[in-house]
């Protein structure tokens, strides 16, 4: 610790100065680590005694460096006087400057004053030049009235030009005369406003006349338009300085070139619907014609820039949309006028034989242009058509049906056709009333031909309702009268045919090509369809039940189980009654053989159920089932030979019917009725009930079993597709109540 004291103290430790913390920081940083390099390379005894060297080299390194930094700020020193040597002129340089911009400020302010008492003498010159430049006009000035007096002479001998020159001169005077005075009222220029004015109404007048002056005299027509060519240029160039400008003569050209197409064309009331046909037909000729005239004639007169053929193409059309505007919110159109109109504004107006003629200019070019109808008045003007066609459809229809009904009624039988089946017109006309009315709606647009098809096929909807009302009142007529109609079977035969025309023709009335499903509409057309096969096939049957039915009272009896006149009566009378169905179209012939077939079927089981037979013994129950089995034979054979297929008859529940009353002992009764449950499952136990009252041997206990085993067997699986029922056509006499006495009287 002595010898770190006493090294400080040679090195010559400064003493703490408290105002530069920073530097005495520093010199303690530093002085440490000199005191550590010290420390490091005496610390050997060796080392000490090269002390005297190390005090001499930091003696000369400390005096090296005392030397430079002496140069270095004797530099610095140096430099910042010269710097302030150069300052002190600086500062009297400014001094002297400001002083001399005060003196020149004050000149200034002497020369303001001087000038201002100059204004009167400067103000008084300019007015003499002034008058000097008006005195030097005066002749010209005295000579305005006159001026104006030839140019209004002029404008009304349409010298235009002439007018036009001297117009330009009187406005170039003014303003020269005016301008230098600062434009005051002079009432010597008033009437140059006005005479413009009337040299651009004279002019627009010219102009409207345009399409019989470049037949006549297009040098006015040119005049005209060349004036108000440089007044274009003038309003461009002078804008709103001068007064009365723009005039914007050029735009009073073109709108007078329009109101006079406008007029020519459009200016009257539209026509009604009687001469709508003639006034398009008339347009249609004279617009092409317009157009042409404009292009050799009117464009040659007029600047490129006027585009005359697409201007007169433009008015026309913008014209021609108001009018069919106007002529659509006035006038209560038909059918025909509609379609016209449609047919012409849609394909005729845009076509080549109007406005797409391939020799027509190409500035006559419409199609940037809206349509002559909008998508909205197209849609209400189809919209209307279809309701407007709709009502006379059904009229038409109606008066078709009409026809037919009367037809009905006659005394002789229906019209045969070539191919030896009964025919009438009612099809076709309907069909061709529908089909001509979709068909020609194609020529306007998809859109009206899926509307009218599908009104079409509504109103064939609501025709085949009424056909089917009118066959209603056909049968209720001959209800009420059996010799009125005399020929009723065959009409009935004949609307059968037209249920097959119709059927197998209403899909053609669909246009080729149509996207647009009418679902719903042919799900109710053919349902209407099917409603009247069903009525007519039902007025049929019930016309030849009218005559089998008296036979089959004596069904079942003593004299049916003996006898077979009463079947061989019932197969003549229905041999009879189907030899008409010859005069029917296949399918329609088989249908009605086999509803045949299947009607005499039931009525034979409706005859059967009655019960009004009890056989007594076996010997009965054997005849019985043989006639069943040969009347089911005979009906078999009697179908057959009207070429009816076998598997399309009912006949074969005879026999399977005949196995019941065959069956010797009836304990084994519960076995053939599951069999024949089995083949007709829609039998009930009340049909099984009458059939073994019938047989007249069934006690009450076996009874008791049949029915148990219907009753245990398990639900009859779902019949076949195409399988019909039969005995749930055929109903069940009540049993007999059972005869009691009055509650009073049991006592």
């Amino acid at each position: 610790m002595g010898m770190d004291t006493e090294e400080e103290q040679e090195f010559g430790a400064p003493q703490a100065d408290s105002e530069w913390p920073e530097l005495e920081k520093a010199e303690r940083l530093a002085r440490g680590a000199a005191l550590k390099w010290a420390s490091g390379v005496f610390y050997s005894p060796k080392q000490l005694t090269r002390l005297d060297q190390y005090r001499s080299r930091e003696a000369q390194r400390m005096c090296s460096i005392e030397s430079r930094i002496k140069s270095t700020v004797q530099s610095y020193l140096e430099s910042v006087q010269t710097g302030l040597q150069q300052l002190g002129l600086a500062l009297k340089e400014v001094q002297e400057a400001g002083e001399a911009l005060v003196g020149a400020q004050e000149a200034l302010s002497k020369q303001a004053e001087v000038a201002h008492t100059l204004g009167p003498l400067r103000e008084l010159a300019n007015q003499h030049r002034q008058l000097q430049a008006v005195t030097l006009l005066l002749p010209q000035l005295l000579a305005v009235p006159e001026a104006v007096a030839r140019t209004q002479a002029l404008i009304k001998g349409n010298r235009f030009l002439e007018a036009y020159g001297v117009l330009r001169q009187l406005e170039q005077l003014r303003d020269e005369v005016l301008d230098p005075l600062g434009r005051p009222e002079l009432s010597l220029f008033e009437g140059l406003t006005p005479l413009g004015e009337e040299l651009g109404l004279a002019m627009g007048k010219v102009v409207g006349s345009a399409r019989q002056l470049a037949r006549d005299d297009p040098a006015l027509l040119v005049a005209a338009v060349r004036v108000a060519e440089f007044e274009e240029e003038r309003d461009i160039q002078l804008q709103s300085s001068s007064p009365g400008r723009p005039r914007a003569w050029r735009q009073c050209c073109l709108g007078a070139l329009r109101k006079a197409l406008e007029e020519a064309y459009f200016e009257g009331p539209a026509p009604g619907p009687p001469g709508l046909a003639g006034h398009l037909a008339t347009l249609q000729e004279a617009l092409p014609a317009e157009l042409a005239l404009a292009e050799a004639l009117v464009a040659p007169c007029c600047p490129g820039d006027y585009r005359v053929v697409k201007l007169w193409a433009h008015t026309l059309h913008q014209g021609l949309c108001q009018h069919l505007q106007q002529l659509l919110d006035h006038e209560d159109l038909g059918t025909q006028d509609i379609f016209t109109l449609l047919h012409w504004a849609l394909h005729i107006y845009p076509g080549p034989e109007m406005m797409g003629h391939p020799d027509l200019n190409p500035e006559a070019d419409i199609s940037e242009l809206e349509p002559l109808l909008s998508p909205e008045a197209v849609e209400q003007l189809e919209r209307t058509y279809t309701e407007k066609l709709k009502i006379s459809i059904a009229k038409w229809l109606q008066k078709a049906l009409d026809g037919e009904v009367a037809e009905w009624f006659r005394e002789q039988e229906p019209d045969v056709g070539p191919e030896g089946f009964y025919y009438s017109s009612l099809p076709a006309v309907v069909l061709q009333i529908l089909d001509e009315n979709i068909r020609v709606t194609a020529v306007i647009s998809s859109s009206l031909q899926e509307r009218v098809h599908g009104m079409a096929l509504r109103e064939l909807g609501t025709f085949l309702r009424s056909l089917i009302e009118a066959l209603e009142r056909f049968s209720q007529e001959h209800l009420r009268n059996a010799f009125r109609p005399r020929h009723y079977v065959p009409y009935l035969l004949a609307s059968l045919n037209h249920y097959a025309a119709l059927s197998s023709s209403v899909s053609l009335l669909k246009p080729t090509g149509m996207s647009t499903t009418t679902t719903g509409v042919s799900a109710a057309i053919d349902a209407a369809l099917g409603d009247l096969k069903k009525k007519i096939c039902r007025l049929i049957m019930d016309a030849l039940l009218e005559e089998l039915q008296p036979l089959f009272v004596a069904l079942p009896s003593r004299q049916w189980l003996s006898s077979l006149v009463m079947l061989d009566n019932v197969c003549e009378k229905t041999a009879s009654f189907c030899s008409q169905f010859s005069r029917v179209q296949s399918p329609m012939a088989q249908m009605l053989l086999a509803e045949s077939e299947r009607a005499v079927v039931l009525e034979y089981l409706r005859g059967l159920m009655q019960g009004k037979l009890v056989c007594r013994n076996s010997t009965e129950r054997i005849q019985a089932s043989e006639r069943m089995l040969q009347d089911s034979a005979q009906l078999r054979e009697l179908f057959l030979s009207l070429e009816l297929e076998e598997n399309a008859q009912t006949g074969a529940v005879l026999s399977a019917l005949q196995e019941l009353f065959r069956l010797q002992d009836p304990a084994l009764l519960s076995l053939e009725v599951s069999s024949f449950l089995h083949k007709f499952p829609d039998v009930s136990e009340e049909h099984i009930g009458v059939l073994l009252d019938v047989r007249g041997d069934v006690s009450r206990e076996q009874r008791q079993v049949v029915l148990e085993t219907m009753q245990a067997n398990p639900p009859p699986s779902p019949p076949p597709d195409g399988h019909r029922p039969l005995f749930s056509l055929v109903p069940v006499p009540s049993p007999p109540q059972a005869f009691c006495f009055p509650a009073g009287s049991c006592s």
